[in-house]
């Protein structure tokens, strides 16, 4: 009900209106409002009183975890503006898990905030921070994580070899048992996830100095019989199936050598020679006494020579 008085002149129109009437459109009235529907803006004009009339009116669609401001029994008048955030379902793998998720932010930055995942300064997502969501996108946050550590770690000794003519070749004796020593290590690592990638070294404090080891091994050698004829090579089987325990880590085929022992093989072009242990049996061919491993033969000639003169000598201590 109108109860005020309106005064007219050349000058001057005044009107006197009832409190609800500065307030609000008159019952019925045709009002402008605008609507911003996920991003999108848009005016349209309704007779609706409220939010809620407003949605039916314009059959306009929420889904369960959209999101409508004002709420929706706010009244309506010209220049209400109403806007609707539409959720996005979304996937995201973080920390070994996977979560499912409505999210109302834009960005993957807003989406994963509003699922109370923190990054840290290193963290890194696939796709990138500033990326739009949408409908089934999946996020992956790598963690990046830094870490200062000191660790005590040995230091090996250092072994210094002497010979003795007068010692059995087979035999070997420490004179002076070495220690290991320690050291201060201060490492950088990097870890993905929870892994280690990659581990920098800052710093490292030797702690003990280690003591080197002195060891004596016995070079007498006592020969028997001597063969003179041509020295082949050919690829070592798996050592370690051997029933027997090699003392060397050369080996040989023999005709005339029985398997278990050993002999002194020497190429008479160069002088050159390598004790080696018999292994197996060969080789056969004209002339040919001995077939040495590969790792042997390349001791004492080129593999490329194939085939050298040599002189074998068994040994018998």
């Amino acid at each position: 009900m109108l109860i005020g008085i309106v005064a007219f002149s050349s000058y001057k129109v005044i009107a006197f209106f009832s409190n609800d009437e500065m307030n609000h459109d008159f019952k019925g009235a045709v009002k402008t409002i605008s609507v911003k529907d996920n991003g999108l803006n848009f005016e349209s004009v309704t007779t609706a009183k409220t939010v809620s009339e407003l949605i039916q009116e314009k059959e306009i669609e929420l889904g369960e975890h959209d999101k409508i401001i004002p709420d929706l029994e706010t009244k309506i008048h010209t220049g209400t503006k109403i806007e609707i955030q539409r959720a996005a379902k979304i996937k995201i793998l973080v920390d070994g898990k996977k979560i499912d998720k409505y999210v109302l932010g834009k960005t993957v930055k807003e989406a994963l905030l509003e699922s109370q995942i923190e990054l840290s300064r290193l963290d890194k997502t696939s796709p990138k921070p500033e990326s739009i969501v949408f409908d089934e996108l999946s996020i992956v946050v790598t963690r990046i994580n830094i870490e200062r550590v000191t660790e005590k770690e040995s230091i090996d000794f250092k072994v210094i070899a002497k010979t003795d003519s007068k010692m059995n070749w087979r035999e070997k004796e420490i004179e002076t048992k070495g220690e290991e020593g320690m050291k201060e290590v201060k490492y950088e690592i990097t870890y993905k996830n929870g892994k280690e990638i990659s581990r920098v070294i800052l710093t490292s404090e030797i702690t003990q100095k280690p003591k080197e080891q002195v060891e004596i091994q016995g070079t007498y050698i006592k020969l028997g019989k001597t063969q003179r004829g041509q020295g082949t090579w050919y690829a070592q089987p798996n050592y370690l199936k051997q029933k027997f325990a090699p003392i060397v880590n050369d080996f040989a085929a023999s005709t005339t050598i029985p398997k278990g022992n050993y002999a002194k093989v020497t190429n008479t072009a160069s002088g050159k020679s390598v004790v080696v242990q018999i292994n197996d049996y060969g080789p056969q061919g004209k002339g040919r006494i001995i077939d040495l491993d590969k790792i042997a033969f390349q001791k004492i000639a080129s593999l490329g020579a194939g085939v050298i003169g040599v002189r074998v000598e068994e040994i018998l201590n």
